[in-house]
């Protein structure tokens, strides 16, 4: 019995894995280099004193969906009502998170996001392969501010004389990475209803 060879890939050739979803969006970007000696959860970003509060934050939120679920089959205008003062609480929250800590204009910028890793564009010789960043992203409208330590996987020369800085997380907490995965699907959702 003859059997058919798949088709030779050029030399060199490697599939590629997509574990997660992909987008291209414009977020703020804050980006630093790790020394080599440096520890991967090492910080650079101020505002550690927030991150209770922020954890705080997070906490209740959660309470108030979990009792709005039960709320809801019980009065549908209260439900209503809440869920509107706490939207209005969540856009305070950004606007003052905002105020605190405003990106400059060169700080935003148009990126390939996932919750694996993320491209972007950076001077040439500004990173090399191999190397360990911090990044810290504002994404929009929400304005979390994920943060991760990533390692440059690949630069590649663009047509405009910069270079695409392609990273993979190496480490990132769970809640960040659930962050990310969040404005993803946001993201795709808005899409969809502009088609």
């Amino acid at each position: 019995m003859h059997t058919r060879n798949p088709p030779s890939e050029p030399t060199g050739y490697v599939p590629e894995r997509r574990e997660f979803f992909r987008i291209e969006d414009r977020i703020g970007l804050e980006v630093h280099k790790l020394e080599p000696s440096a520890e991967l959860d090492e910080n650079v970003f101020s505002g550690d004193h927030l991150e209770n509060l922020e954890a705080e934050f997070r906490r209740l939120d959660q309470d108030i969906k979990s009792q709005l679920a039960s709320l809801a089959d019980q009065d549908r205008v209260l439900t209503g009502l809440i869920k509107s003062l706490n939207g209005k609480l969540d856009a305070l929250a950004r606007i003052m998170a905002f105020q605190q800590n405003p990106l400059q204009p060169g700080d935003w910028q148009d990126v390939t996001l996932s919750e694996g890793g993320l491209a972007f564009c950076a001077s040439p010789q500004a990173w090399q392969t191999g190397d360990r960043l911090t990044v810290r992203m504002t994404l929009p409208p929400e304005l979390y501010q994920p943060r991760a330590v990533a390692e440059v996987l690949d630069v590649q020369a663009d047509e405009t004389g910069r270079t695409r800085v392609h990273t993979d997380f190496i480490r990132i907490q769970d809640s960040d990475r659930q962050q990310i995965a969040r404005h993803v699907m946001r993201w795709q959702i808005r899409q969809r209803q502009k088609e």
